[in-house]
């Protein structure tokens, strides 16, 4: 199982490397928020991935990907990622996982999900826009860049919401699938830098809050399949909530609802000028490790 995309990604990533770099180049540092504003993740939304290259932390996103969340910990809880390889990893792309092949063939035993791609949004949905394309707005859900369409249109839906989606910006964990749709079972990446052409294209269920630095450290392929010889593995996967509280990592974020995420997203947007993205926008986050 495999992105898709994957196979003509290596001819095109020495293109997108130079604007990856021009982007962390004139990346935004924050300001040291004051305690008020931080958001602390929920231990059944936090997902903890240890590896042979140190620990990364995901934030799950139920409200955009219920069933992907149910079968990322479900498999967490069986101790099904345990020492699973990262078998496909290209530089400047993502790094994917979660094959007990090793492979990039094998999968659960569960069923197939039906795709995620995108979601619906309603006037109760936490969200914080930070631009305003023509048509849309782009913010975040939680620690999740995501796009949707305006409030105005929610008054003339059946369900009074509107369309979003989940946009692949750096460390957003993803769903791998066959061809198909509604192929996805086990395996996912995290990606390492934005790429936009996987949005609406493959299922968001998360985002790395932590570990970035990790994700982008792991043994990357050197052949155009992606597939790495000698890869680095997990060692053990494991939901927040599911863990003993003497083992139990925390996490906070910065609250894209403060003033100070609003002077974040500010700089970002004049650093950037006409060329902002909401990938732009690094999120602040404070991990406290387990006592």
């Amino acid at each position: 199982m495999t992105i898709r995309t994957m196979a003509m990604a290596a001819a095109v990533l020495a293109a997108t490397a130079g604007a990856a770099l021009a982007q962390d180049a004139t990346a935004v540092p924050a300001p040291p928020p004051p305690p008020g504003e931080w958001r602390t993740i929920a231990p059944e939304n936090l997902l903890v991935i240890d590896t042979n290259k140190g620990r990364v932390l995901v934030e799950l996103a139920p409200e955009i990907a219920p069933a992907h969340v149910e079968r990322i910990r479900l498999l967490a809880s069986r101790g099904f990622f345990d020492n699973l390889v990262w078998h496909r990893v290209i530089d400047w792309f993502m790094a994917q996982t979660g094959d007990p092949l090793g492979t990039g063939e094998g999968q659960s035993w569960y069923p197939d999900l039906k795709a995620e791609f995108t979601f619906r949004r309603g006037a109760d949905m936490a969200f914080t826009p930070v631009a305003a394309p023509v048509g849309a707005l782009v913010g975040f859900v939680d620690s999740i860049p995501v796009q949707t369409q305006p409030d105005a249109l929610m008054s003339g839906t059946s369900d009074k919401k509107v369309h979003g989606w989940a946009l692949y910006c750096p460390g957003v964990a993803g769903m791998a699938r066959d061809e198909g749709n509604d192929t996805a079972n086990s395996q996912f990446f995290l990606m390492r830098q934005a790429y936009p052409a996987l949005d609406k294209r493959y299922t968001v269920w998360g985002r790395v809050v932590s570990g970035l630095d990790v994700v982008r450290s792991l043994k990357a392929s050197d052949t155009p399949d992606g597939l790495v010889q000698g890869p680095d593995q997990m060692t053990r996967v494991r939901v927040a909530s599911d863990m003993p509280a003497a083992e139990r990592p925390t996490a906070a974020v910065l609250n894209t609802n403060s003033a100070t995420f609003q002077t974040l997203a500010q700089q970002a947007r004049q650093a950037r000028g006409a060329d902002f993205s909401v990938c732009d926008i690094e999120l602040p986050v404070r991990v406290t490790p387990a006592a």
